[in-house]
């Protein structure tokens, strides 16, 4: 029975591919259901051969409201949910160290 379940586990995976998944930090969550969070990436510079820092925002679908500013978070995209959201709370890595 349980192999049944992660065959078929396995089959709507290989069906539907692997999801993209990002970490960055939360930096709003004024919003409904809905959180800000800012990817950064480290890309060399094609002619100065420097690292460079590029920062983009996606928002992200946190249905349960358990993210806060600051926490370091992994989302996986997903279907469009909205007009800006295409991508889901995965889970938190790590809460931030504010004082409430």
């Amino acid at each position: 029975m349980a192999n049944e379940a992660a065959g078929a586990a396995q089959e709507s995976t290989a069906e539907r591919g692997v999801r993209q998944e990002l970490t960055g930090i939360v930096t709003s969550t004024k919003m409904q259901k809905t959180i800000v969070v800012k990817v950064t990436r480290a890309v060399q510079h094609p002619l100065y051969h420097r690292v460079v820092r590029h920062t983009k925002k996606y928002y992200v679908h946190d249905e349960t409201g358990e993210a806060h500013v600051g926490d370091t978070v992994q989302i996986a995209s997903t279907r469009p949910l909205s007009k800006l959201k295409r991508w889901r709370l995965k889970e938190v890595i790590q809460r931030s160290t504010r004082v409430a």
